[in-house]
C-alpha cells in the first residue's frame, strides 16, 4: 500500500478523533467577541465584522518558535506561501484567492509597503523577522476602498512589536537548527536566529529597540541530482534594527514614532535546466531597505483621527553569472516610497458611524543594468486617493458596512472602487453570524512595467470583482467553532506581455472561485484540535502554483502549565508549473505532484512567563518533494532554541 496514503489517512484519522476541528498550524479562530481591526481600521469586535478575519496573536507565534514568517502564512485558510520550504533565500510567492504577489498588500503598523523598483511592486517578506512581529491580521477578498492599490486577494495586516508597561524590560532569544534536504543528512548547524530587545514605559514615553540576526547555510537553492553531488550551499544572512517611540503628549493626543534598517545578503541560483550550468557561487545579492515613520493620534468626543505616515528606501544589488559572456554583470535597483495616509472615524450615534481619508503615496526608483538605465526623473507617479466607509451595526443583529474610494493616478487618471458588506449576527443565544460581500478592487502598473525599455505608458490597472458569502459559528458552549466562505473573483485588464516583449494590458476574464472552511474543537482549556480546508478552481491563464485542494492540521496540547506540544500536518495538492528546457531552448509545462509534511513542536517553561526552552522537527517522515520546478526543498530539519526575558 502507498505510504503517502498510509500517512495521510493517519493523520486524517487523528484529527477525527478530536472531533470537528479548524487548523492553521495551531493558528485559533476565536469567539465572535474577539477584537479585530482590518475591516474598518479601527477596533472592532469581531461580531460586527462582516468578514472572517484571521487573527495571529503573540501568543499564537510563541506557539510557533522555529518557524520562519511564510511557514507561518502558509498554514492559514486560503493561503498558499510557494518557497515557504524551499531554502531561505528563495524568493517567495502569493497565491491567495488564484492571485499572485501584486495582487496581496502587506501593511506594517498601518503603512502599506512595496518596493516601487519590482516589476510588480510587490514586498518581499524575506525582509522581515517573525521575532519582531506582535500579531497578525489576515483579511482575504477586495479592499480597494480602504487599502488602496494591491488590495486585490488579500491584506497582510502586521503589527510589530509593542512596549512593555514596566519601566524596562529585555527579551533576549537564540536557536539553531538543521538545514537539509531530503537527500542529505548532515545534521548539524546550519541556521541560527538571534536576536534581543529593549522596551518599556516611563512615565508619559514608551520605547523599544530591538536587533535581529539570521544566518543560514547547507543547501543548494535548485535541486541537487542525488547526496553525492557537490553543488554550491547558498547562504542567506539577515540583520534587523528596529526602533519605536511613543509619547503620550495629553489623554487625548498620542505620537508615535518607528525606524528600522533591515539587509539580507543572499545567494542565489536561476532554475535548473538539467545541465548544472545555473549553479554558481557567482550570483549573489544584497538587499537594504530603510523605513522611518510618524504615527500621531488624537481622540475626541465623538471620534478618533489618526495619521500614518512613512518614507522607505529600498536598493537591490545583484552580481551575476552571464554564461553567454563569461562575465560577471552587476545591477542596481533603488526605489523610494512616500506613504500619507489620513483618517477619520467619526461616531453619529451608538449605531452609525462614518470613516473618511485621503490617501498619498509617492513613487519613484534608479537602476542600472548591462541592459539599460532608468533615472528617477522619468520613472515616478503618485496618487491622491480619498475614501469613505460607513459602518452601520444595528440593535437587532444587522451590520452593513460600504464605502468606495476615487483613485486619482499621476499617470492614467481617475478611477471609483467600492464595496458593500452586510452581515447578520443572531446574538450571543445563538452564536450565528451570517456575511456577504461584493467588493472591487485594482492594481496599478508598476514604475518598471511603465518606463522600462519593456514598458508601455499607456497602460492602465487592472481590475478586480470579488463577491463572497459565508457563516461563523459557535456550538456545545462554545466548544466548537466553525466558519466558511465561499468566492468567486473576476480579474479583466490584466497586464503581461504582447507578441514585442513589452507589456500591455490583455483583454479578457479570468476567474477563480473557492471554498475556505475552518473548524476548532476544545476538549478542555489544554486540548485543541483544528484543522482548515481551502478548495480553489481557476481558469488556465491564472492556473500556475496554486494548489486546487489544500488542508492544514494540527493538535496543540498543554500536558502541564509548563509543558506543551503540538503536532501539525499540511496537505497541498498537486499544482502546474513552468520550467527552462535547455535542450530545447524554451519553457515548457511541468507538473508537481502533491505532499504531505508532518511537524513537531515541544515547548517548556522553565521559569513561567521568563524563560524557555523549545525543539521543533519539520518533514518528520522526510518525504522529497516539490514546491517549483527545479529548486530545493527542506528535508527533515531540527531546530532547539530559548526565550529569556528579564
Amino acid at each position: 500500500m502507498n505510504k503517502n496514503f498510509i500517512r495521510f489517512s493517519a493523520c486524517i484519522a487523528l484529527a477525527t478523533t478530536c472531533g470537528y476541528a479548524q487548523v492553521n498550524d495551531s493558528i485559533k479562530v476565536k469567539q465572535l467577541d474577539e477584537v479585530v481591526f482590518s475591516d474598518t481600521k479601527f477596533s472592532q469586535s469581531k461580531e460586527k465584522s462582516g468578514k472572517v478575519i484571521t487573527k495571529i496573536t503573540a501568543a499564537e507565534l510563541q506557539k510557533k518558535s522555529g518557524q520562519s514568517l511564510a511557514s507561518i502564512l502558509n498554514s492559514v485558510t486560503g493561503v498558499e506561501i510557494n518557497g515557504a520550504q524551499s531554502a531561505n533565500g528563495k524568493n517567495l510567492g502569493y497565491y491567495i484567492r488564484g492571485g499572485k504577489n501584486q495582487q496581496v498588500l502587506i501593511v506594517i503598523d498601518g503603512n502599506p509597503v512595496t518596493d516601487a523598483s519590482g516589476i510588480s511592486h510587490e514586498y518581499d517578506l524575506r525582509l522581515l523577522p517573525v521575532d519582531q512581529i506582535e500579531s497578525i491580521e489576515i483579511m482575504k477578498g477586495a479592499a480597494s476602498t480602504l487599502y488602496g492599490s494591491g488590495a486585490a486577494t488579500a491584506v497582510i495586516n502586521i503589527t510589530l512589536k509593542k512596549s512593555s508597561k514596566k519601566a524596562i524590560e529585555t527579551l533576549i532569544y537564540s536557536s539553531v537548527g538543521t538545514n537539509n534536504t531530503a537527500s542529505n543528512h548532515k545534521y548539524n548547524g546550519q541556521d541560527f536566529n538571534q536576536g534581543f530587545s529593549v522596551n518599556g514605559t516611563i512615565d508619559k514615553v514608551n520605547y523599544l529597540v530591538s536587533l535581529n540576526s539570521t544566518e543560514t547555510n547547507g543547501m543548494s537553492q535548485i535541486a541537487e541530482p542525488n547526496s553525492d553531488s557537490n553543488y554550491d550551499k547558498d547562504r542567506f544572512s539577515r540583520i534587523n534594527y528596529l526602533s519605536k517611540i511613543g509619547i503620550k503628549a495629553s489623554d487625548k493626543l498620542t505620537l508615535n514614532f518607528f525606524g528600522n534598517y533591515d539587509k539580507v545578503n543572499n545567494d542565489y541560483d536561476y532554475q535548473f535546466d538539467n545541465t548544472g550550468l545555473n549553479d554558481t557561487d557567482l550570483n549573489k545579492s544584497k538587499t537594504e531597505q530603510f523605513r522611518f515613520g510618524f504615527s500621531p493620534k488624537f481622540i475626541y468626543a465623538k471620534g478618533e483621527f489618526n495619521l500614518n505616515s512613512s518614507f522607505s528606501k529600498i536598493e537591490r544589488n545583484y552580481q551575476e553569472w552571464n554564461s553567454w559572456t563569461n562575465e560577471i554583470d552587476n545591477s542596481k535597483y533603488e526605489s523610494r516610497s512616500v506613504t500619507v495616509d489620513g483618517f477619520n472615524k467619526y461616531k453619529f450615534n451608538q449605531e452609525f458611524i462614518i470613516i473618511t481619508g485621503l490617501n498619498y503615496q509617492f513613487f519613484d526608483m534608479n537602476t542600472q543594468t548591462p541592459y539599460g538605465e532608468l533615472t528617477s526623473e522619468g520613472s515616478k507617479f503618485n496618487m491622491i486617493d480619498p475614501y469613505f466607509s460607513g459602518v452601520y451595526s444595528s440593535d437587532f443583529g444587522l451590520n452593513v458596512n460600504a464605502g468606495a474610494r476615487i483613485n486619482m493616478h499621476s499617470q492614467y487618471g481617475n478611477q471609483v472602487v467600492y464595496n458593500i458588506n452586510p452581515s447578520f449576527n443572531f446574538g450571543k443565544e445563538i452564536p450565528l453570524k451570517l456575511l456577504a460581500s461584493y467588493s472591487t478592487a485594482f492594481v496599478t502598473p508598476s514604475l518598471y512595467q511603465l518606463y522600462s525599455e519593456y514598458g508601455t505608458a499607456s497602460l492602465t490597472p487592472e481590475k478586480n470583482t470579488t463577491i463572497e458569502s459565508g457563516f461563523e459559528a459557535l456550538f456545545f458552549n462554545r466548544k466548537l467553532t466553525i466558519n466558511a466562505v465561499g468566492f468567486y473573483r473576476e480579474q479583466n485588464n490584466s497586464i503581461g506581455s504582447d507578441a514585442n516583449y513589452k507589456y500591455s494590458n490583455i483583454e479578457g476574464l479570468n476567474k477563480a472561485k473557492g471554498v475556505e472552511t475552518t473548524l476548532q474543537y476544545s476538549f478542555t482549556s489544554n486540548l485543541n484540535c483544528n484543522i482548515n480546508y481551502t478548495f480553489t478552481q481557476v481558469d488556465e491563464a491564472l492556473n500556475r502554483l496554486i494548489p486546487k485542494h489544500k488542508v492544514n492540521a494540527s493538535i496543540d496540547f498543554s500536558a502541564t502549565k509548563r509543558l506543551f506540544f503540538n503536532v501539525n500536518y499540511h496537505y497541498v495538492d498537486d499544482r502546474n508549473d513552468t520550467f527552462y528546457d535547455g535542450n530545447l531552448y524554451k519553457v515548457v509545462p511541468a507538473k508537481l505532484g502533491s505532499y504531505q509534511l508532518l511537524n513537531a513542536l515541544v515547548k517548556f517553561e522553565v521559569i513561567s512567563n521568563r524563560f524557555n526552552v523549545f525543539g521543533n522537527v519539520t518533514n518528520v517522515f522526510n518525504q522529497d518533494f516539490t514546491e517549483n520546478s527545479g529548486y530545493s526543498t527542506r528535508g527533515r530539519n531540527f531546530n532547539i532554541g530559548l526565550n529569556l526575558k528579564l
